[in-house]
């Protein structure tokens, strides 16, 4: 009588134990690229909103010098809008996190991005970063 042996499984295949770990990694990598990209989103936007204040601060500081007489809460964004690199006809605005467009308030020296009534808009809670701001 000859006994017969049952093939063995094959040691090439993957368990099921091993897909689940390597989906799990792959879904952890996923969400990890996801809040790092929106964390990025952010930042450019700050960054767009620094250096448009950064346009405007420049074009306020050419426009006191051939104004010294003329005191910073009186200017208005006509005042500005021909010391503007560009052949401009109005004032630029920012993009907001949430993605509504901010007016920047010239009346003060540095410009500052206007939340509403005035409010200085800058969510990244530091007036020393740039980012929202013309920082120092």
């Amino acid at each position: 009588m000859k006994v017969r042996h049952l093939p063995k499984h094959s040691q090439k295949a993957f368990t099921l134990l091993e897909m689940t770990v390597v989906i799990m990694v792959m879904l952890v990598l996923m969400g990890t690229g996801f809040v790092v990209t929106s964390k990025m989103d952010e930042w450019k936007l700050g960054r767009e909103a620094s250096e448009t204040l950064r346009t405007v601060y420049t074009a306020q500081r050419m426009y006191l010098a051939d104004n010294p007489t003329k005191v910073v809460s009186a200017i208005v964004e006509a005042d500005i809008i021909p010391y503007m690199r560009t052949s401009a006809t109005s004032l630029p605005t920012v993009k907001s996190l949430t993605g509504t467009q901010l007016s920047i308030l010239v009346s003060k020296c540095p410009p500052v991005i206007n939340a509403g009534s005035g409010v200085t808009y800058d969510p990244s809670g530091s007036s020393t970063d740039s980012l929202w701001d013309v920082g120092q």
